[in-house]
């Protein structure tokens, strides 16, 4: 549609096209607020470019927030002062689903559509949005420990927390694959790191030494390789001991660079904070997300939806890569 304007009584509305959505001055704006597990991580500052770019792009009142700290209870309270402005949706990556499901429901009560990513187990949410199936994520990242450690040898996987859904179906899926080889030893499964590289660095550290002859940790926060990769470096063991996991170049790029980290997978946190903002704006106006649909965005152009955990959906793309020293440049975020 060309701009144009609308006589209508004595008023004027200006009507104007921006990509496949129309939007008039005389319609309240969407206000959509996004609320990740914590501020202040290269991770969800590159999500934090995703929602400014769709705001630009829609017009919308789309802005980002979250706690200080990866602490539920603090993730609680940022949604409780959110509930009370009364947004048209919240999209949020819940640090653990379960406790925020009576946060949701009351959001829900007072109409505010519930988003969420990273929590297909999620309830009281319309959809959940999933970049890839988190199980197959985590049996591939495994399956990259494995021949970096010429499948035997003890290993390890940490988690940002026990309660984190996503963290958990690809450590997961990472122990799952492992137990298909009878000389691959798991050892001190899930270590809590509560997203904090400095927390996954004690770990490793507390991990080399009960387990001098270690071989391999995957890590599942983002900041798990970063802080794993700096212990395996000041032992000396970057020829010794594989690392792999789930971050961003951006934050494990100079491990990958010595070789104290040898690989990671991702998907891109922009990408997934546009595709949580439209996906909010098309159930704000009454659209279905449906089976094979294309979202406009790379890596969620054939997504599969399927019932979810409560009256809600799962959408899932397919939009994970693997990374490693030869390719980590072409990924600059």
């Amino acid at each position: 549609m060309n701009k144009k304007a609308l006589l209508i009584g004595a008023g004027i509305i200006a009507v104007a096209a921006i990509g496949a959505v129309t939007y008039t001055s005389a319609q309240r704006k969407w206000t959509i607020n996004t609320v990740v597990k914590i501020t202040g991580i290269a991770w969800f500052n590159r999500m934090e470019q995703g929602v400014k770019e769709y705001a630009k792009s829609s017009g919308n009142n789309a802005t980002q927030t979250g706690p200080a700290q990866a602490d539920a209870a603090q993730q609680i309270r940022v949604l409780e002062d959110l509930i009370a402005k009364k947004p048209d949706a919240l999209a949020v990556v819940p640090m653990d689903p379960a406790t925020l499901e009576a946060v949701f429901a009351k959001a829900a009560a007072r109409g505010i559509k519930i988003i969420t990513h990273e929590a297909d187990s999620q309830k009281n949410t319309l959809y959940d949005i999933e970049a890839f199936d988190n199980v197959a994520f985590g049996a591939n990242l495994n399956k990259r420990l494995e021949k970096c450690m010429g499948g035997a040898g003890k290993w390890t996987v940490f988690v940002g927390s026990l309660g984190s859904k996503t963290h958990n179906q690809w450590a997961d899926g990472g122990i799952a694959n492992a137990a298909k080889n009878t000389k691959m030893q798991l050892v001190d499964a899930k270590q809590e790191t509560a997203d904090d590289a400095d927390k996954a660095y004690e770990k490793a550290k507390e991990i080399i030494a009960k387990y001098p002859d270690i071989k391999g940790f995957q890590g599942s926060a983002s900041t798990d390789v970063a802080g794993i990769g700096r212990a395996v470096e000041e032992a000396g063991l970057n020829d010794k001991v594989c690392v792999y996991g789930t971050s961003l170049p951006s934050i494990a790029g100079k491990y990958l660079e010595t070789g104290a980290v040898d690989g990671i997978g991702f998907w891109d946190p922009k990408d997934a904070g546009i595709v949580m903002n439209k996906v909010a704006q098309m159930v704000l106006e009454g659209k279905k997300i449906t089976n094979g649909m294309d979202l406009g965005i790379k890596g969620y152009n054939k997504v599969s939806v399927t019932k979810g955990a409560g009256a809600g959906m799962i959408i899932r793309g397919a939009a994970f890569v693997d990374v490693d020293k030869s390719n980590m440049k072409s990924y600059p975020f």
